[in-house]
């Protein structure tokens, strides 16, 4: 079956914000990419992409001060098959530098959720 993905993120930023996302289909289902979700910006604005440590793909902006939407859509080949379960796995509490940052850009930035 193939699956339909996108989003489309509002931000409202009183200043230039600097963002780091990461919204792409995981780098294990490139295989599997039939239409890929390359991100779009309005105002059109530099993206820096890169890998993190971790092999995931990630994205560096600095939203200017206004209005910035960020949108992405693709489609992707999938067996419709539940994600295999790694039960002997532990969760761990994270380091808190990921969610200070979140917290810093929910101060920056007011999100408005566009629904399609």
């Amino acid at each position: 079956m193939q699956i339909r993905l996108g989003y489309e993120l509002v931000y409202d930023c009183p200043q230039p914000t600097p963002m780091l996302l990461m919204l792409n289909v995981h780098y294990t289902r490139v295989s599997d990419v039939v239409v890929p979700d390359h991100l779009v910006t309005s105002p059109s604005i530099p993206i820096r992409a890169f890998r993190d440590g971790f092999g995931n793909w990630c994205s560096r902006i600095v939203a200017p001060a206004g209005r910035t939407r960020l949108s992405a859509s693709g489609i992707v080949n999938d067996t419709g098959e539940p994600d295999v379960v790694a039960s002997e796995t532990q969760q761990h509490a994270g380091l808190g530098r990921a969610d200070g940052f979140r917290s810093l850009v929910r101060s920056l930035c007011r999100r408005q959720v566009v629904h399609l």
